[in-house]
């Protein structure tokens, strides 16, 4: 009874944590302006919290499932999943945080209104690695609905 109650938290934490996260390059790719692209990126950091909030609850509740049942540390799809989840965790504070630090500078200080090329190619880099977050993200579902080994 308690890892199924466990089991839903790790659900709607995946809902609520991934789902926003897929979407975060989209908000942001849409504006046309500089005050759609500031008012973009404050929807953004505000889904971060989502994202945030969701994601340690599903590393939290991944892991008590594992200690509920301790043989899931010896099924394949379990341990790699953790591992990527891990590494895509990482990706915050080693590359997504730096690559989104100029960008943040860049809209506090930029004049006019309109979204010049520089820009771009900061966005550019940044959203390249959520992308790649993204497909780990993916492939963790992937591995946590299939169990394929």
């Amino acid at each position: 009874m308690l890892y199924n109650i466990i089991l839903v938290i790790h659900i709607l934490s995946a809902i609520l944590g991934l789902g926003p996260g897929f979407v975060m390059i989209y908000i942001v790719t849409k504006a046309g302006n500089m005050i759609e692209l500031r008012h973009a990126y404050l929807i953004r950091n505000r889904l971060h919290i989502f994202v945030m909030v969701g994601g340690t609850l599903l590393l939290l509740s991944g892991l008590t499932m594992g200690l509920l049942r301790p043989y899931l540390f010896h099924m394949g799809w379990y341990v790699t999943s953790l591992i990527l989840f891990l590494v895509a965790l990482a990706f915050g504070p080693v590359v997504l945080s730096p690559l989104s630090r100029p960008i943040k500078t860049f809209l506090k200080q930029h004049t006019g209104e309109e979204i010049p090329a520089e820009y771009y190619k900061m966005a550019e880099k940044l959203f390249f690695y959520e992308r790649i977050e993204n497909i780990i993200f993916l492939a963790i579902i992937i591995l946590m609905v299939l169990k394929p080994f």
